[in-house]
């Protein structure tokens, strides 16, 4: 196991440099990363604060910064300390203003300007809360997507993954000797996914869940064999209705997430067709 430090430098939240600083660090095994998230550097004073820190913990260094005399002062005092200093968005941005023919702008946080696309994503966040576990079944037919399952398929979090990118979701439990509400049954503008789960690792879930919460443990909740006709018979009323199935077993979040948007995208596509 290869112990290193990692500084995520930012002139905004992080959010960025954090995401793919996270998505690279999964590419490589057998390492365990200390993060140090230094953010809203916009001085040259805050600079040096950072690089103090950097001196402290050396380590990996990456950094989103539009001003350039920030970002020149990290970059100099890096090489100072001979630790690698890499710039998340400086190439993407370079390449896209050599093929739009433009000049950048430099704009600290810039990419969380509150524009449409953020209060889009803010009302489906208010969308998912208002509406998750069957709640507030009244005006169903207002999502953009609805998920169904038995309990623990990562409904809930999957619908709060999709609000982030402006999707309005709801998610509907299927509880076993209770019929779909008829909103559900009626709904025509969302697009319904049934979401599916290997049996035995489902037992497992709910029984770690069960575990968090002091609950007991045997219960029909986390018998294999009522779990099984379980998951059976929801995957029977997703046939029977024609709902897409996505099997979440051995997926993450993000998995899931991209397949629905995928789904809602093609569906976008063949709505806008020509008859």
């Amino acid at each position: 196991m290869k112990d290193f430090h990692i500084h995520l430098v930012s002139d905004s939240t992080g959010e960025t440099v954090g995401v793919v600083a996270r998505a690279s660090l999964v590419q490589f095994e057998k390492t365990h990363t200390t993060e140090h998230l230094w953010t809203m550097v916009r001085n040259k004073s805050q600079v040096k604060n950072v690089l103090q820190g950097i001196k402290a913990n050396p380590g990996f260094v990456l950094y989103t910064l539009v001003n350039s005399k920030i970002r020149d002062e990290l970059e100099a005092g890096c090489r100072e300390l001979g630790v690698p200093c890499v710039s998340v968005l400086k190439p993407i941005v370079a390449a896209l203003g050599i093929h739009l023919g433009a000049e950048t702008q430099a704009r600290p946080g810039g990419q969380h300007v509150l524009d449409a696309e953020y209060y889009q994503r803010i009302d489906a966040m208010h969308f998912v809360l208002n509406h998750d576990d069957g709640h507030s079944t009244w005006d169903l037919d207002e999502a953009d997507v609805i998920l169904l399952g038995v309990s623990r398929t990562s409904k809930t979090p999957t619908c709060i993954y999709l609000a982030n990118r402006g999707i309005k979701a709801a998610n509907v439990p299927i509880v076993p000797g209770f019929s779909l509400q008829a909103e559900v049954l009626e709904a025509r503008r969302p697009l319904l996914v049934g979401l599916t789960v290997d049996a035995k690792q489902l037992v497992q879930i709910r029984r770690n869940r069960l575990r968090l919460l002091n609950e007991v443990e045997e219960t029909d909740y986390v018998d294999l064999e009522t779990v099984v006709n379980e998951v059976k018979a929801a995957r029977r009323l997703f046939s029977r209705h024609g709902w897409i199935v996505i099997d979440v077993t051995r997926k993450s979040i993000e998995e899931i997430a991209a397949t629905i948007i995928n789904h809602c995208n093609r569906r976008k596509e063949e709505l806008s067709w020509p008859a």
